[in-house]
Formats: C-alpha cells, sequence, structure tokens
C-alpha cells in the first residue's frame, strides 16, 4: 500500500504542477499578441512619416551648378579665363507645375527665372526668363553638353549672346512660350513646336518700346536622334524701333557615338548709327565621336558675314578641332585649336588660338 500511496501522491502533485503551467500560456500569447500589434502600428506610424517626409523632399529645390575655366592662347593673346560659374534652383511646385532659377556668378547677373505648367503633352505654358526657342543649339546644347568651348559665330552674333544690334543676353530673354509635342514615338514627339512673346531687350531688362518680339520654331524628328528644325524670329528693339528679324533652318543627328550638326542663320538688323538695316548671315557644320575611354574628337568649320552687302570684307571663317575628354562623370576636359580667318577689311589675314578648359558640375 505504501508505494501504492506515495505513487498517487507524486502523479496528484504533478497534475497540480502543470495545471498553472498550462493557464499561464494564454497571458503570454495574449501579450505576444498584443507586442507584434504595437510594433505593427509603429511600422505604420514610420512608413506615414517616410511618406510625408518623402513628399516634402520632393518639394524641396533641387540644387545644381558648373565651374568653367580655362586658359586661351592666341597669336596676339594669352590669358587664363573663367567663362562661366552658375548656380541653379529648380523644383516642382505641383505634379505638372515645376520653375527653374539660375545665377551667373562670373558677371553677376540672374539668367534663368521661370515657371512652367505642362498639363497637356500638346499644349505647355512657359513663363518668365529664359533661352529663345530659336535654333537647335541655342536650346538642346546648352554650356555642359557643348562638344567645343565656344558657340558658333552666327549664332553669338544673331541669338543675343553678343549680337551685332548690341544685346549681350546669353540667347535669353523675358517672356512668355506657348510649347508642345504631337504623335509620340519611344518617349518623344515626331512633331514639336514653340511660340513666343518677348520683350526683345535682353534679360532683366524692361521693354524700351510697345513692340513685342515674337518667336516661332518647328522641330520633326522623324526618326531617333535625328532632328531637323525651322525658326523665325521677329522683333523691334530700342526706343526707335530698330529692326531685329532673323531666320534659321538646320539639322542635327545625335545618337550613339556619332553627332553631326549643322545650321544656317540670317537676319536683319536695323542699325541706329547708319539708319540702314544690315543683313547677315551664316553658317556651321560640326562633327564628333563618342570614341572608347570618354574621349571625343570633335571638328567644326563656320561662316559669319556681319554686311551681306560687304561680304568679302566683312565675313570670317573659322576651322575648329578640338578634344573632349570626361575622366569622371562631373568633370569635362576640353582642348580646341581654332583658326580665324578674316576678311580682308581686317587688318589681320588670320589668327591662331589654342585654348583649354575644364567644367567641374555638381
Amino acid at each position: 500500500m505504501k508505494p501504492l500511496f506515495t505513487f498517487l501522491l507524486l502523479l496528484s502533485a504533478c497534475a497540480l504542477k502543470a495545471q498553472p503551467t498550462v493557464s499561464a500560456a494564454e497571458p503570454v500569447a495574449t501579450a505576444d499578441n498584443a507586442c507584434l500589434a504595437g510594433l505593427s502600428e509603429r511600422v505604420d506610424e514610420l512608413e506615414t512619416r517616410t511618406s510625408t517626409w518623402q513628399k516634402i523632399a520632393e518639394r524641396l529645390p533641387r540644387l545644381s551648378g558648373y565651374v568653367q575655366t580655362g586658359y586661351e592662347y592666341s597669336d596676339n593673346s594669352s590669358s587664363f579665363f573663367l567663362k562661366r560659374v552658375r548656380l541653379s534652383l529648380a523644383g516642382d511646385i505641383a505634379p505638372k507645375l515645376d520653375y527653374k532659377i539660375q545665377f551667373e556668378f562670373c558677371k553677376p547677373r540672374l539668367v534663368d527665372a521661370y515657371v512652367q505648367y505642362r498639363p497637356f503633352g500638346q499644349l505647355n505654358v512657359k513663363v518668365g526668363q529664359y533661352k529663345i526657342p530659336f535654333s537647335i543649339e541655342n536650346t538642346d546644347y546648352v554650356p555642359t553638353k557643348l562638344e567645343l568651348i565656344d558657340y558658333p559665330m552666327v549664332l553669338q552674333k544673331l541669338m543675343g549672346f553678343s549680337d551685332v544690334c548690341g544685346i549681350s543676353a546669353t540667347g535669353r530673354d523675358l517672356g512668355a512660350t506657348l510649347f508642345g509635342g504631337f504623335f509620340k514615338r519611344d518617349g518623344y514627339s515626331i512633331v514639336s513646336y514653340d511660340l513666343g512673346v518677348f520683350n526683345g531687350q535682353g534679360i532683366n531688362t524692361k521693354d524700351a518700346n510697345k513692340s513685342k518680339d515674337i518667336a516661332a520654331r518647328l522641330m520633326i524628328r522623324p526618326v531617333e536622334g535625328l532632328v531637323i528644325s525651322g525658326s523665325y524670329y521677329w522683333g523691334e528693339y530700342g526706343v526707335s524701333y530698330l529692326k531685329r528679324e532673323r531666320y534659321s533652318v538646320g539639322a542635327c543627328y545625335d545618337r550613339g557615338s556619332v553627332v553631326v550638326r549643322g545650321e544656317w542663320i540670317g537676319g536683319i538688323t536695323g542699325m541706329a548709327d547708319s539708319g540702314r538695316n544690315m543683313q547677315s548671315d551664316g553658317w556651321y557644320v560640326m562633327a564628333g565621336w563618342r570614341a572608347p575611354h570618354n574621349l571625343m574628337p570633335v571638328a567644326r568649320f563656320e561662316n559669319f558675314t556681319l554686311d551681306t552687302d560687304l561680304r568679302s570684307q566683312t565675313r570670317q571663317n573659322n576651322y575648329t578641332v578640338g578634344l573632349l575628354w570626361a575622366p569622371v562623370k562631373y568633370l569635362r576636359c576640353q582642348l580646341n585649336y581654332t583658326y580665324e580667318d578674316y576678311g580682308t577689311a581686317s587688318d589681320l589675314a588670320g589668327r591662331n588660338v589654342l585654348s583649354v578648359m575644364f567644367t567641374g558640375m555638381f
């Protein structure tokens, strides 16, 4: 009996000991569930905060800029130069509303300040100060994309860089432009247009008369990489309403390792000193090859005639060869040699110019 009694006592003790262990499992499970629920709420809260900060960050201005500096040697000069020092702020006000502000420190001035509303692919509007939609190179090839150090003479002289009318405005003006494209294909429009109205006095300058200048451009892209362009500009500048008319045609193929571009630009400019309308024209053609190791040899021929009535005296031909090297993403190194061949009105038969320029971007 005694062994049996001892066995029953031990069995009872085990049963009593096991009972609280089983009943305690429910509170532990409940605590674990509560903990998991708390963690899930915390994760949801963090995701909400992250999404909010992402939305705020998307509305913050994007800061970028670049510096272009170098050295130039010619037959009659030798000098280091600082070409451009730009700082830009750009951002989105709303999904289809954006802006850009760009300041030049080299010659302190505001160069870009505009708002752009893009409700449709076919019809959009830009208001403020920006590049005039004229020619291919003026808008599509910014200084950090241009293959050579300088823009072609004809573009500089007839589109507000160092214009024959006296305006120096980096190809920009104050105004409003309607633009858009039709027949989308693989991310680009086969036909695109720009139609703008401008002061006609250059950047950071009020209009000097009641007349407004008009710029129109049509661009056709029959295949990827190829664009054919025609542009027209009409205006009156100064208090005397002097004529300023410009027209251009051009084509560019830029895809893969090859870029070939050429444009012809003509213009009629009212001259304050002589009172007559002077006709000017010029053209350029360039070609480049994106070789391995981020190297790009490039060559350009350009012609500009200041006064077509005195073509032999006022024409200039430039022959340029260059090498572009981009060792890293945000650095461009350019070496250019140019032979400048002047008309008979110049005292110089020609001039040799060797230039090197470094562009650092961020």
